[in-house]
């Protein structure tokens, strides 16, 4: 199983999100992330996200960031976004049902705010989510 992961920079939330979830599967499993936007293409994840992740075991240091490509949809099977706007993003590329139900919240119905903008506690709170939300995942789907 190929699984994606996106926000809008590629340097905050998916690299973590990336980072959690391939601590968390077995060989056979493909993880990756990607932003909608370009701003920060070839960049190495934010300090504060290499950092909450390194408190917890991971190392996300050697993650570079891209933009999400429309080929992604037929590379990956499963494109979890970390909020609503770039989730409307994504959605905008696809051109067909198969492509859009690939496409999911990875909160659900909550978003997974950015916390580019605030403290180094905002990278310990979306840190925390998405491991809950990768736990889930992983039960809902019985990977072990």
């Amino acid at each position: 199983m190929k699984i994606l992961m996106v926000c809008l920079g590629n340097i905050c939330r998916s690299p973590l999100a990336e980072g959690i979830l391939q601590s968390k599967l077995t060989d056979g499993f493909t993880v990756d992330s990607a932003g909608t936007g370009d701003w920060h293409v070839g960049n190495s994840p934010d300090e504060r996200s290499i950092a909450v992740a390194k408190k917890y075991g991971i190392d996300i240091s050697k993650q570079r960031a891209r933009q999400f490509q429309l080929d992604d949809f037929e590379k990956f099977d499963l494109i979890f976004v970390m909020d609503q706007s770039n989730f409307e993003n994504v959605l905008k590329l696809t051109k067909n049902d198969e492509q859009r139900q690939k496409v999911k919240l990875i909160l659900g119905d909550q978003n997974v705010l950015d916390p580019y903008y605030g403290g180094e506690e905002g990278f310990e709170t979306v840190f925390h989510l998405l491991d809950q939300a990768t736990d889930t995942f992983l039960s809902e789907f019985q990977i072990k």
